[in-house]
């Protein structure tokens, strides 16, 4: 056995189904020695969106996913899906091939530090020197991306050391890392007293981020909420952590959230942050979130807790064994009258749109959308108008919402649908992104093509970069730079270029029927939606 086949024996003890990726030189014996396993291999058509697939799919499956360039550009390229993943706490492995080892350092023809250049978008990095050290590698790799605060983890795999035979292989039962040990149970004195802060609060909210959703903890977040009638908000990476229409889920805080959720933060007296980090897209004035209240901030990650404002009650630990504990505590709580003023504030503080009947209306499209999608549907949102407009209206009930959070990542939605699509293959996925996003990514067209997959893509075209060219409208006096994306290709010629069906909506007249055309059977659709250039998400 040599160190490829002893790295594809590592991804087959860990459960790996798919590996994304593209070859070339430097990592062409982990490619050749995949060959000979059962794990699925998927071409992608530039590195990037091997990392935001294998991202799509770790987040349907819970599984990390994994990744396989070449050394160079190919590891280079990677790198802005790896710190995407980062940014919004995604378990990866992501190989890279590497020189030999002996050139290391020369600059010879492919030659990049990646260790060095990611070190800021990864939780941990090896360059294997040793190809002994491959099982114990891989096994820390693995445990190290999706525990504790979750993440990617780049392991840099030099030829030489791929191509070098192992005296014996034996793959880790158990990881111990003195130095690394992440906190999982809460400390059961601080949820004492979070129990003690509840049970005499008046207006108390939780306000869900992702880490309820890594950690599996929605449940346990449901149950809570429903046993104590304590309202909930969640950043827009804690969508789906409550379904939508939850009388106890007041939607999205932040600078595009809801103004009756903003409002519901602002107002209550005691406000539990569990799984975010409160950032500036979700708190953009931190003090309002200590004012007058009692902060409580739950989170596995301890680096995160006061990182940007201090909590009265800190409390490290994974979200579900949290909720596990506390509901385990008995305490009584009323707050009937809270829950009323903020069902008034919902339905009076609604969001009031004059849409331009010549074109499709994203809002009223994306709730239509969402209504007729399956219950336990994916629903992926790139990055721009677009993704505001999903944050806002679509409408989550069994299934999964995801999008780029924390990094803002243009061209996520497609790759990173595929991923997910993979991960699942009974459950509906769509891609919604718009055009400008969709040019980021239209060559997994390909992909889809090649290896079967069979996504629906939405593509809300208003020939503009539209959040930027919102934000000059509005900070530049309609001083247009830079966002006329003129030259657009025709999607309708460019879906039968890849043999896909195409669907185009130019106005609200006919979205019942192409809706259901658009869902009808498992197969690749592109539908083109026109929208007024000039419309805006608020």
């Amino acid at each position: 056995m040599i160190g490829a086949d002893a790295i594809v024996r590592c991804l087959e003890e860990e459960g790996v189904e798919y590996v994304f990726g593209y070859p070339g030189v430097a990592i062409c014996p982990f490619y050749n020695s995949i060959l000979n396993s059962p794990i699925q291999t998927i071409l992608i058509r530039t590195e990037q969106n091997a990392a935001h697939a294998a991202s799509g799919l770790t987040r349907v499956s819970g599984k990390p996913g994994v990744c396989a360039v070449t050394s160079g550009p190919g590891a280079t390229n990677v790198i802005t899906g790896i710190a995407t993943a980062f940014a919004d706490s995604i378990p990866l492995v992501c190989i890279t091939g590497q020189v030999n080892s002996e050139l290391i350092g020369s600059d010879v023809f492919q030659e990049a530090d990646i260790t060095g250049a990611v070190e800021s978008f990864v939780k941990y990095s090896y360059l294997v020197k040793d190809v002994e050290d491959i099982p114990r590698i891989f096994k820390e790799a693995f445990h190290i991306a999706n525990t504790g605060r979750k993440g990617p983890v780049l392991i840099d795999v030099p030829i030489d050391i791929q191509n070098k035979e192992l005296k014996k292989f034996a793959y880790p039962e158990s990881v111990s890392m003195r130095t690394y040990k992440p906190t999982v149970k809460g400390n059961m004195v601080q949820i004492k007293k979070v129990a003690a802060e509840l049970a005499g609060a008046k207006r108390p909210i939780i306000c869900a981020g992702g880490g309820v959703l890594l950690s599996g903890g929605e449940k346990g977040l449901l149950a809570f909420a429903e046993k104590h009638e304590i309202p909930v908000v969640s950043t827009m990476m804690g969508i789906g952590a409550m379904p939508t229409k939850h009388p106890l889920y007041f939607g999205m805080v932040g600078n595009n959230g809801k103004f009756y959720a903003n409002r519901a933060m602002n107002e209550s007296d005691l406000l539990i942050m569990v799984g975010a980090r409160v950032a500036d897209r979700a708190v953009s004035q931190p003090d309002l979130i200590t004012n007058n209240k009692v902060l409580i901030h739950i989170d596995v990650d301890p680096a995160e807790i006061g990182k940007n404002v201090g909590p009265e009650i800190p409390l490290v630990g994974d979200a579900r064994h949290i909720f596990e504990d506390l509901l385990a505590q008995e305490f009584q709580c009323q707050h009937r009258q809270w829950l009323e003023t903020l069902n008034e504030y919902r339905r009076t503080m609604v969001e009031k749109r004059n849409p331009n009947p010549a074109y499709v209306d994203p809002a009223g499209f994306i709730t239509r959308l969402s209504e007729k999608m399956e219950a336990d549907g994916v629903y992926v949102a790139d990055v721009g108008q677009n993704q505001i407009w999903s944050c806002g209206y679509h409408i989550v009930r069994e299934g999964r919402f995801l999008t780029s959070g924390g990094m803002g990542t243009m061209g996520y939605s497609i790759p990173a649908a595929m991923g997910a699509k993979l991960a699942d293959k009974s459950r509906q996925v769509v891609a919604v992104c718009g055009d400008g996003s969709f040019q980021m990514s239209m060559m997994e067209l390909a992909t889809m093509r090649q290896h079967g997959i069979p996504v629906k893509i939405v593509v809300l075209k208003n020939n503009y970069l539209g959040m930027v060219r919102e934000f000059q409208h509005y900070n530049y006096k309609d001083n247009y730079s830079v966002v006329d994306l003129s030259g657009s290709p025709d999607l309708e010629k460019l879906s039968s270029a890849y043999d896909m069906k195409f669907l185009r909506l130019e106005n609200m007249d006919r979205l019942e029927e192409v809706l259901d055309e658009f869902l009808k059977e498992d197969e690749r659709v592109l539908l083109e939606c026109i929208i007024d250039p000039m419309d805006l998400v608020r």
